[in-house]
């Protein structure tokens, strides 16, 4: 077993600071684990015999039973005092929501070290100081204090987060939680001052719920990029990673260094890094998360062909650029295809590549060209592009593009509109089969495919 275990599945949790007052840090986090929280629940703080029906100490060591994580919401300058006592009681986990260390400064940065000192003597993990914590959907470890009015959560699913900004993963889960994006686990480690960002990577791993790393990060600790490069170069063997980078200008790596005590560095010395690792990098969160859901429901590309199968002429051809401009290939079909393609298909369907067939497209159309391109050797990946506003289309297109995922390549669907749409939208993805509504942003899903595939290849 891991020893980063006891904050994701601890047996008890002790909330350092919890009360009962209403929109203090400490009463957000305790509803959170009295809600969801499959263990053993206890408060401390003094001020109180019970918090919301759940008895409370005055310190972690007048805890009667054994406690696996703390969970500490009070002051900078009081935290020290409390993980001696964790220390004293033999708390395995520690994670540290507190503000006021090293990202304030030297005073802060005392308090710190202090911390760090009594951690490595008594092998104490931490997570923090300075951040949101864990967010775990399937055990029911939430210690990030936001309430669900102001930040919802996303339905478990198969993405793992890792963010040095606590504010930041919070968005992202809000974000992801009304558009039905699963997530699994969250973590802000803040200032890091004994888990990390690589620890967590290894961790998420081995983690059979997870099957994409997501990662926002500002900077590294010195002397840390080649062993970040060597864990992420391993990691992505198994699973593929995703990351966002803040702090790529001058005045956002000041911003960086100011936010979490980030060493930001040179962009382009970070973005060499990512490349060498096999990370593949986003351009913003909903780019993270598009590339995400391809990544996380369908197989790694083995090469950059793409068929593009559309019943719109212009969202075709608007695809084909798009997929050109990120180095993939829409190649024109062979003739043996070409052949069989004329027999099946009305002669005033188009069969380059892309497909195009037309404004009174079928849903056995789709299946016929489906199966005779990705049968072959011909085409690594399929876009294709439905248009459902055609009235000779018919929820049974959903049948024939889930059956041609038995040729084992990626599909990645193209469908914008209303209601109607989003309803065929919403039963596709039900399936594991991911839906975008621009050809942009289908191409660079399925760019991620090919890069993770690429670098799967290579390692």
């Amino acid at each position: 077993m891991s020893s980063l275990d006891v904050f994701f599945n601890p047996k008890s949790v002790a909330v350092v600071g919890a009360t009962p007052k209403p929109g203090k840090v400490g009463r957000v986090i305790f509803e959170n684990f009295k809600n969801k929280f499959k263990g053993k629940l206890i408060a401390v703080n003094p001020k109180y015999k019970d918090v919301l029906g759940v008895p409370s100490y005055p310190t972690l060591k007048d805890i009667p039973e054994d406690v696996d994580l703390g969970v500490i919401v009070i002051p900078a300058p009081s935290v020290p005092k409390v993980v001696r006592d964790a220390a004293e009681k033999g708390v395995k986990g520690l994670i540290i929501i507190s503000g006021g260390f090293s990202e304030t400064g030297e005073a802060g940065r005392k308090l710190e070290e202090e911390i760090k000192k009594i951690i490595k003597e008594h092998n104490i993990r931490v997570i923090g100081p300075n951040c949101l914590g864990v967010y775990d959907a399937y055990s029911g470890v939430d210690t990030f204090f936001l309430p669900e009015e102001r930040m919802r959560r996303p339905p478990k699913g198969a993405i793992a987060i890792i963010s040095q900004s606590g504010a930041f993963a919070a968005t992202l889960l809000d974000w992801a939680a009304p558009r039905g994006i699963g997530i699994g686990k969250a973590v802000s480690y803040g200032n890091k001052i004994d888990v990390d960002d690589i620890e967590l990577m290894r961790y998420f791993e081995k983690d059979p719920t997870v099957k994409a790393i997501l990662i926002y990060i500002e900077g590294l600790k010195k002397g840390q990029g080649l062993k970040f490069v060597e864990a992420a170069r391993e990691v992505i063997k198994s699973k593929p990673i995703l990351i966002l980078k803040g702090g790529k200008t001058k005045r956002g790596v000041e911003a960086a260094a100011s936010h979490t005590a980030a060493l930001a560095g040179t962009y382009e010395l970070y973005k060499a890094a990512f490349r060498q690792a096999g990370i593949i990098e986003a351009s913003g969160f909903e780019d993270l998360f598009d590339m995400a859901k391809a990544l996380t429901t369908q197989p790694p590309a083995q090469g950059n062909r793409v068929l593009v199968l559309t019943d719109a002429g212009g969202m075709g051809v608007m695809a084909t650029d798009a997929l050109e401009n990120l180095g993939l290939e829409v190649p024109e079909l062979s003739n043996k295809i070409k052949s069989q393609l004329r027999e099946r298909l009305p002669p005033h369907c188009i069969i380059r590549n892309p497909v195009d067939l037309t404004g009174d497209a079928t849903d056995d159309r789709y299946k016929i060209v489906l199966d005779a391109t990705l049968s072959s050797d011909e085409i690594d990946i399929a876009l294709v592009i439905a248009q459902m506003q055609v009235p000779t289309l018919s929820e049974k297109v959903i049948d024939y593009i889930c059956e041609a995922t038995k040729y084992g390549k990626p599909i990645v669907v193209c469908m914008a509109g209303s209601e109607f749409t989003e309803e065929i939208a919403k039963k596709m993805e039900a399936i594991n089969i991911p839906v975008y509504s621009s050809p942009e942003r289908a191409a660079k899903a399925i760019w991620a495919l090919y890069k993770y595939g690429m670098y799967k290849t290579r390692v």
